[in-house]
């Protein structure tokens, strides 16, 4: 059984990869303009000392920083499931 992928199915997960990291980066897009709002709204128009944008903007940066560590840092795919795929795959040529 060969662990060597084909061109197609490089292609299809370095495509994957950039659809990940695409969705990071428009997370925090996303995350940057969202709390620049939630602090104007606080600056201008909350009579509040307290600086209550602090609670979204830090649970929200948590799940943030565990998107970053899924996409950049921990790897989805370990050896055991490409094991796996190939032995699924293999099956299915074989029509079982």
């Amino acid at each position: 059984m060969s662990t060597q992928l084909s061109e197609e199915e490089i292609y299809h997960q370095a495509r994957k990869r950039v659809e990940e990291k695409k969705g990071f980066f428009t997370h925090l897009a996303v995350y940057i303009i969202v709390n620049i709002g939630l602090v104007l709204i606080w600056a201008f128009v909350s009579r509040s000392p307290n600086p209550w944008f602090i609670w979204p903007l830090g649970g929200w940066g948590i799940g943030l920083l565990f998107h970053f560590l899924g996409v950049f840092v921990f790897s989805r795919h370990t050896s055991w499931e490409k094991r796996e795929v190939e032995k699924e795959a293999e099956k299915l040529r074989k029509g079982g």
